[in-house]
């Protein structure tokens, strides 16, 4: 599961605060599911959650009126959570980030890793059920138990009596999940983003985010996950990718590799006739004298220089061809769970110059994130920055060495 960086936090992975979290079988099950429903006084509900030991889910229907859906131990599952608590329980802490394009808190997740004034994600925002046995079948819900072992749906969140008579609700800010249309690695394409409910049941989008009413319940999707799902938790996207699929995508080593192919190619800045070459994959956001620049609007790939603005510290004319428009370092994307091939890194990202394989430009592109309370735009899978131009990516335009 990804967390949409370049490989690693800015203030790197620490502990149960990274770029990416490997579910794994945990040593001994700690999966729950629904046992037993009491209908209860509003006013009891704290007594009648006094066991520590005993998971449950409260939903507060009036001042005077609770359910309370006691859950029992399930040999069969693995329970991992995800949230913006540090506190144990939480296996993956995740944090809203500010994006480069017109703060994202609230939607896309953006580049770095320095918290937002006032955070959007909840913070025990869901949990994902994993089996225990093949075929290992990951199933995730909005939602997060907290360290009294509890969920509190308050008077006015959304919530309801389904159908049989059990409780279901939604969080407040909601958890939407997007299952790629086709396969994730083969034919890249963008499914329907929906919002899951703290049973796991589908359900059609809010008219806002956070509004009271659901929306209209999809009986034939699921919340099983599958590779190349999206789950976005309103200040943070994660991608969920799968043993299978993370066979067709490149490695660290694989990823070094394509980048000395670049560089023993001795590309060169068209201008100024010196060789260009990108920088270790350690070594990101800090520029090296021999970085790669392109204007973006028309791909050409020159050395960075000091010359062709058309306004001061504005957009740039390109010395080969005079399309004007921005000119940016390029970066070699480092995370190769976010690839979806292991293709030569060809094209980039427009406008934040993130470089990786044609597929997984043209893949990137075609999905629209959420953003703020009801807004969608695609993003750089890389570090979040909103896609921009016809197509929100560039073929690039090397020279190679003229001796």
């Amino acid at each position: 599961m990804l967390h949409r960086h370049n490989g690693s936090l800015a203030n790197g992975d620490k502990g149960r605060r990274r770029s990416r979290l490997a579910l794994y079988k945990r040593p001994k099950a700690n999966g729950v599911k629904p046992d037993v429903i009491h209908n209860v006084s509003t006013p009891l509900v704290s007594k009648a959650l006094s066991n520590k030991s005993q998971h449950s889910i409260s939903y507060t229907l009036s001042r005077s009126h609770s359910v309370i859906v006691e859950y029992t131990h399930d040999t069969n599952t693995d329970m991992f959570q995800i949230g913006r608590s540090t506190e144990s329980m939480i296996d993956f802490v995740v944090t809203d980030t500010a994006g480069s394009s017109s703060g994202q808190g609230g939607g896309a997740v953006g580049e770095g890793g320095g918290q937002s004034v006032q955070s959007t994600i909840s913070r025990y925002a869901c949990r994902i059920m994993c089996e225990r046995s093949a075929p290992y079948t990951a199933r995730i819900y909005a939602a997060g138990f907290d360290s009294s072992k509890n969920i509190f749906l308050g008077e006015r969140a959304a919530k309801w009596r389904t159908s049989d008579g059990l409780m279901d609700g939604l969080t407040t800010n909601g958890v939407l999940v997007m299952h790629p249309a086709g396969e994730f690695v083969s034919e890249p394409a963008p499914g329907v983003w929906r919002e899951i409910s703290v049973c796991g049941n589908v359900f059609a989008l809010r008219e806002t985010r956070s509004a009271q009413q659901r929306g209209k319940l999809v009986e034939n999707e699921s919340n099983t996950l599958q590779d190349g799902s999206l789950i976005d938790l309103c200040g943070a996207t994660l991608l969920w990718r799968t043993p299978t699929g993370l066979r067709h995508t490149p490695t660290l080593k694989q990823l070094e590799s394509l980048r000395q192919e670049l560089n023993a190619a001795r590309p060169q800045c068209p201008v100024g006739f010196n060789t260009l070459a990108f920088p270790s994959l350690a070594q990101r956001e800090i520029v090296d004298k021999k970085q790669p620049w392109v204007y973006v609007n028309c791909g050409h790939v020159h050395g960075y220089h000091n010359w062709g603005y058309r306004k001061e510290k504005g957009p740039r004319e390109c010395p080969m061809c005079r399309r004007v428009g921005p000119y940016v370092p390029l970066w070699l994307g480092c995370e190769g769970g976010l690839y979806l091939d292991a293709g030569p890194p060809t094209h980039a990202f427009c406008p934040c110059g993130h470089v990786c394989s044609e597929k997984t430009v043209v893949g990137w592109s075609q999905i629209p994130l959420p953003h703020g309370t009801h807004a969608f735009h695609a993003a750089c899978p890389f570090c979040g920055t909103w896609l921009t131009g016809e197509q929100g990516h560039i073929k690039l335009i090397f020279q190679g060495p003229v001796d």
